[in-house]
C-alpha cells in the first residue's frame, strides 16, 4: 500500500497479529490475571505495522519482575530459559514460536564500560522512551490490542524516517551500538535518517571503541544482508563511522583522482555490490540471496588499491598485486571483528581471486589453466563467477560485452571439462585384473575388448554391482567364442 496513513498502518498490524501462530491475547490475559501489564514491543510491532509477519520471534515487555515472569511463562509455554535474567529477560517456546519477556527497564553505558547497567522501570511509556529509535518504540498492549506510541514512532514510520526517542547524543551515549544500528535500519527498512541522528553519528563515532567487536560485527552482518546495504554503507562512510569499524572501505575515497586517470574506486565498489546482489539466486540456486560472503567480498575486493596505487609514466595508473594486499587486509579486519574462520577463509579467497579471470579474453587458457582456476576457487567457484561478472562496471558497452562474452566462454569451458572429467572418472564394475582372472586371459586385445564391453554397460545402465557384471561378462564372452 503506497504511503499508508497511521490508521491504515494500525489496521494492517492488527491483521498481521491476528494471523500469528500463538494467541498473544491469551498470554496477555495470563499476566493481567496476575495483576501485571504485558505489551508486544520492538521489531515485531514495527514489522506488523509494515505488513510483515514475524511468527517465530516475539518480544514483550512487562511490569512483572523476572521471577514472576518466569512462573507465568512456565505455566503457559512448553520450554523455559533464563539466560537473559541479568537483563530482566525470560524466554519460552510455544509451538514454533519463541517468546521473550523483559521487565520494564532503562539502561545506560558507563564511560569505559562495554556492558550496560540495568535498572528496572515502572511504566510502559518509560520503557519505550529508552529504546533506540521511535519506530522501534511502539507497543501493542495485550490482551486489549491498544497501540502505545509516546515518541511519535507511528508518524515516523509513515514518513519513513529514523529518529531517536530522546536526543540522538543521549541515545548514542547510553548505547553506542545504536550508531551502527542507525545504519543497519536505514539499509533494512530503506528509511532516511534525520539530520540530528547523522550529526550525532559523526560526532560520537569514537564511542564505538567501548563496544565489543562481536556486537559491531553482528550489526555489520545484518546491514550487509539487508534490502539496501548500499544506503547503510554510504551512511557509515559519510558520517565517519566507517573510519572506526571498516577503515579499509572508508580509505577507498582517497583514490579519487581529480585528473580522471582512473575510476572512483569507492563508487566502483558500491556498484559492484549492487551488481553482485543482482546475481544472487533463489533458494534453489547455487548462491541463494541474501549472501553475506558474496556481498562482503564485493565490498572488500579493492581495499588493497590505496596502498598499491602508482602513477606511471605517460599518465597511466597501476594497482599491482592489489588483490593480494587486499586479501591480507580483509583477513586482518575480519579477524579484528571476530568473524568465524570459515567465513574469513571464504571472503579472503574471493578477494584474492577476483582478478584471476582478467587476461582470459586476451590469450587462450590451456585446459590445465581452466582446471587450476576451478581448483583454486574450490567451494567458492559459483560466488567467484558472480563477483567477477559484477566487477565489470565500465560504461564502454563494447568492452563490457567483450568481457561478458569471455566469461561466458570460460564458464562453458568449465562445464565441458567438468562433464568430460566426470565421464573419465567412471569405471566399469570390474577392473582389468578381475577380467583376466574370470576369463582366463593374459594381457592383450581381448582384455581391452572385454573392458570396453563392461564400460559400455556402465555408461548405458549405470552401476551393476560386481555379481551382475560378472554374470553379464561371462554371458558376453560365451557369445564371442
Amino acid at each position: 500500500m503506497p504511503n499508508p496513513s497511521v490508521e491504515q498502518l494500525q489496521r494492517i498490524a492488527l491483521h498481521v497479529v491476528e494471523g500469528l501462530p500463538v494467541d498473544i491475547a491469551e498470554l496477555g490475559r495470563v499476566f493481567e490475571e496476575a495483576g501485571h501489564e504485558l505489551a508486544l514491543v520492538g521489531g515485531p510491532v514495527r514489522d506488523a505495522l509494515m505488513g510483515i509477519a514475524n511468527p517465530h520471534d516475539l518480544d514483550f515487555t512487562t511490569s512483572a519482575p523476572p521471577e514472576v515472569t518466569e512462573k507465568l511463562l512456565g505455566a503457559w509455554g512448553e520450554a523455559l530459559w533464563d539466560v537473559g535474567r541479568a537483563f530482566g529477560t525470560i524466554g519460552t517456546r510455544k509451538g514454533e514460536t519463541t517468546v521473550e519477556v523483559t521487565t520494564y527497564r532503562s539502561e545506560e553505558y558507563e564511560i569505559g564500560s562495554r556492558k550496560p547497567t540495568v535498572a528496572y522501570g515502572d511504566s510502559l511509556e518509560g520503557d519505550l522512551t529508552r529504546r533506540d529509535f521511535t519506530v522501534n518504540a511502539i507497543a501493542l498492549r495485550v490482551p486489549g490490542l491498544e497501540f502505545v506510541d509516546p515518541t511519535g514512532g507511528l508518524s515516523d514510520l509513515e514518513a519513513g524516517v529514523l529518529r531517536t526517542p530522546v536526543t540522538a547524543e543521549q541515545s548514542f551515549d547510553d548505547d553506542p551500538l545504536r550508531i551502527m544500528r542507525a545504519a543497519r535500519f536505514a539499509a533494512q527498512l530503506g528509511f532516511e535518517v534525520s539530520s540530528d541522528v547523522m550529526e550525532a553519528m559523526a560526532a560520537m563515532a569514537g564511542r564505538l571503541d567501548i563496544v565489543s567487536p562481536e556486537r559491531i560485527r553482528a550489526e555489520l552482518e545484518r546491514l550487509v544482508v539487508s534490502r539496501e546495504p548500499r544506503r547503510g554503507i554510504e551512511l557509515l562512510v559519510w558520517t565517519g563511522v566507517a573510519d572506526v569499524v571498516l577503515p579499509e572501505l572508508a580509505a577507498l575515497q582517497t583514490t579519487v583522482d581529480e585528473h580522471g586517470r582512473h575510476k572512483d574506486v569507492y563508487e566502483h565498489t558500491l556498484t559492484v555490490l549492487d551488481q553482485a546482489m543482482a546475481l544472487e539466486t533463489g533458494a534453489d540456486g547455487p548462491v541463494p540471496g541474501p549472501d553475506f560472503v558474496l556481498r562482503f567480498a564485493a565490498l572488500m575486493h579493492d581495499v588493497g588499491k590505496p596502498a598499491t596505487r602508482r602513477f606511471e609514466g605517460g599518465g597511466g595508473v597501476s594497482f599491482h598485486h592489489h588483490e593480494m594486499v587486499g586479501a591480507k587486509m580483509t583477513r586482518a579486519r575480519m579477524r579484528a571483528l571476530r568473524f568465524d574462520n570459515q567465513t574469513i577463509k571464504d571472503v579472503v579467497k574471493l578477494v584474492e581471486l577476483h582478478l584471476r579471470f582478467h587476461g582470459y579474453g586476451d590469450q587462450a587458457w590451456t585446459d590445465s589453466a581452466v582446471r587450476r582456476y576451478v581448483t583454486d576457487a574450490g567451494s567458492q567457484l559459483e560466488r567467484l563467477h558472480r563477483l567477477t561478472r559484477a566487477d565489470c562496471t565500465t560504461r564502454n558497452r563494447r568492452k563490457a560485452a567483450r568481457l561478458a562474452a569471455a566469461y561466458d566462454d570460460l564458464e562453458e569451458r568449465i562445464a565441458v571439462l567438468a562433464a568430460e572429467e566426470e565421464i573419465k572418472a567412471i569405471r566399469p564394475d570390474l577392473d582389468g585384473g578381475q577380467i583376466m582372472r574370470l576369463l582366463g586371459l593374459k594381457e592383450g586385445p581381448a582384455v581391452g575388448k572385454a573392458y570396453r564391453f563392461l564400460m559400455d554397460l556402465r555408461m548405458e545402465e549405470g552401476p551393476l554391482g560386481e555379481e551382475e557384471a560378472t554374470r553379464r561378462l561371462l554371458a558376453w564372452w560365451a557369445e564371442q567364442e
